[in-house]
């Protein structure tokens, strides 16, 4: 088994990044596979990859007919690859030429592990939700919302840093690992599937941790923004089933009722901005 990289990228309506991020993963050191996975955009995605593909024989893809969900996409690109080492890159990520190969650099000092790194926006600005920690649903009963406010403050003193979990927008893990712990859980369509993972890996025995001397340029949420109550309804369908798979076996039945009640309470308080935004 290839001792490099294989860069998964799911795609959907991400014409508009996805040529300069495959330009910077076909340019950083030990790709050895590039593994991109459509879920049937109508936006010249697909002649972006048929492109690439022609120039560059590690790049295939996978065009789905449908949009079977990112988790669902994710396995099927690492199902199409062999390469030892698994980098699940968002198609608005901008990784340096050697980033990736630095990251599997601080895995394999580790063993199993999940690593990420900090991301920052055009303007150098970085992403407070990198780090994140377990949804909290008791706090979330008491105010709402409050219990999916995930973000942890970077620790400046520590190169790699120990969370709970990270941003799905990218992560680095051996494949063994993401075999054991049976890949990306299928059942998410969009958001808390990164959390779902993360916390796998956690159980299985594996680090989960923060590069703080590792960053890439994320242009953030391109495919998202022409479909915000997509996006919240899934981002809140994605909680409830975190909670049932992970919390739920351990508590009375009132608290799972409360708690479905205070997801979707919190779901219903968007509607207002989302139209506000349209």
């Amino acid at each position: 088994m290839s001792q490099g990289i294989a860069a998964i990228v799911v795609t959907y309506q991400s014409a508009s990044t996805l040529d300069a991020c495959l330009d910077c993963l076909r340019a950083a050191r030990d790709i050895a596979q590039i593994r991109v996975v459509d879920n049937g955009s109508h936006d010249g995605t697909l002649a972006i990859l048929q492109r690439h593909a022609s120039h560059d024989a590690r790049v295939r893809f996978i065009a789905n007919p449908d949009n079977p969900g990112f988790a669902a996409a994710n396995n099927q690109g690492v199902a199409a690859s062999t390469a030892a080492w698994l980098a699940f890159v968002n198609p608005d990520v901008m990784v340096g030429a050697d980033t990736l190969a630095q990251l599997r650099e601080h895995a394999q000092a580790q063993g199993d592990c999940v690593l990420g790194v900090e991301q920052v926006d055009e303007a150098g600005v970085p992403d407070p939700a990198v780090r994140r920690r377990d949804p909290d649903f008791l706090a979330m009963l008491r105010s709402p919302g409050r219990g999916s406010r995930l973000a942890i403050a970077r620790d400046p003193a520590v190169a790699l840093q120990p969370v709970p979990a990270l941003s799905g927008a990218l992560l680095l893990m051996p494949r063994a690992l993401f075999t054991r712990i049976g890949g990306w859980d299928a059942g998410y369509r969009l958001h808390a599937e990164d959390l779902d993972l993360c916390r796998s890996a956690r159980q299985a025995g594996a680090l989960v941790a923060i590069a703080n001397d590792l960053q890439v340029l994320h242009v953030r949420g391109v495919s998202s923004r022409s479909r915000p109550f997509f996006v919240e309804w899934h981002k809140h369908r994605g909680l409830w089933r975190y909670f049932r798979k992970f919390e739920a076996p351990t508590r009375a039945w009132p608290v799972r009722c409360a708690v479905w009640g205070a997801i979707w309470a919190h779901a219903a308080l968007q509607i207002p901005r989302l139209l506000r935004q349209r």
